[in-house]
């Protein structure tokens, strides 16, 4: 059910952008970007407090947290290599390219995935790697990316360096977590910041409806395929490459559980927006790399539920 809620949510987010982007062709791609930016400083921080004060590490979370960093710095090392030398794109689009690398969506999809594929048991151990692995790549790659390559982040290294910390407040909020003690963050409060999370599922993914109509309607993009090369990169990093070294890489030292991989293999993060319209990234790649790459790991799952139930 968890999954049907969330393909439904996502089908219906993405339609009401689109429709919003014909009606209102000048100011939709407007109204789509500003709500992006106001959880960015709202629903983000408030997710990642009272979430990661929850957070206790032991040895099985501290082995997987040093592999899929391991993983995941590879993983962009090779994004920032296809974006700079393959595929010489421009900065923005190198920096939409890390940044969808190295974002999964591990909350929007990779939750009801693993509670529907492997069970509500293993929801503990998703929850503990996106908060322990996913969550700073947001804030410091995916951001960070945006800071370095970004339109609007400043010319100079000192400007990039003071828009990477003015501009991410969820930083300031895991900072916090950590700082304070498991009574900041109480039951009701936890509860209340993981509805922020389906909160934030319609307001992405209406972006992500309106920037992809307002391409098409300007014949800049070509939604119909995704073997463009640059989304077929994106596609590749995320759902293949990221997954398949942080597999590789556990095989001599762990058992890896089983969400780990799953939230490993999720598409591209909707956060990924964040940083493209804050930071002045490719927000068309971003756009693109997140429809495909969801439409894809979607019907895996549906996939993978019809033959192992």
């Amino acid at each position: 059910m968890g999954v049907l809620i969330t393909i439904v949510a996502i089908a219906v987010s993405g339609t009401a952008g689109v429709a919003a982007e014909r009606r209102w062709p000048a100011s939709a791609v407007g109204w789509a970007r500003r709500p992006l930016v106001i959880s960015l400083y709202t629903l983000v921080p408030l997710v990642v407090f009272f979430n990661l004060d929850r957070v206790h590490l032991n040895a099985d979370l501290t082995g997987g947290l040093v592999v899929g960093w391991v993983a995941i710095l590879l993983a962009v090392g090779l994004a920032w290599i296809t974006g700079t030398r393959f595929r010489q794109l421009p900065r923005p689009g190198t920096g939409a390219l890390i940044s969808g690398t190295a974002v999964p969506n591990s909350g929007y999809l990779g939750y009801p995935l693993c509670a529907s594929l492997l069970g509500f048991h293993a929801l503990g151990e998703a929850v503990g790697s996106d908060l322990i692995v996913v969550a700073p790549c947001l804030l410091l790659i995916a951001f960070g990316a945006g800071a370095t390559f970004g339109t609007r982040a400043g010319e100079g290294a000192r400007e990039r360096t003071i828009a990477f910390f003015t501009r991410n407040p969820p930083l300031y909020a895991a900072i916090a977590a950590i700082i304070a003690p498991a009574s900041f963050a109480p039951d009701l409060l936890v509860n209340i910041s993981r509805g922020a999370v389906i909160a934030l599922l319609p307001i992405g993914f209406f972006a992500v409806g309106a920037v992809l109509a307002e391409e098409v309607e300007e014949r800049t993009l070509e939604l119909s395929s995704p073997f463009h090369p640059p989304v077929g990169a994106a596609i590749l990093l995320r759902l293949v490459i990221a997954p398949g070294l942080l597999f590789l890489l556990s095989l001599p030292f762990i058992d890896l559980p089983g969400p780990y991989l799953l939230l490993a293999a999720m598409p591209c993060g909707v956060n990924t927006l964040l940083a493209s319209h804050v930071y002045g990234l490719d927000a068309k790649l971003a756009a693109q790399a997140v429809a495909w790459t969801t439409a894809i790991a979607v019907l895996a799952a549906i996939c993978a539920q019809l033959v192992w139930g």
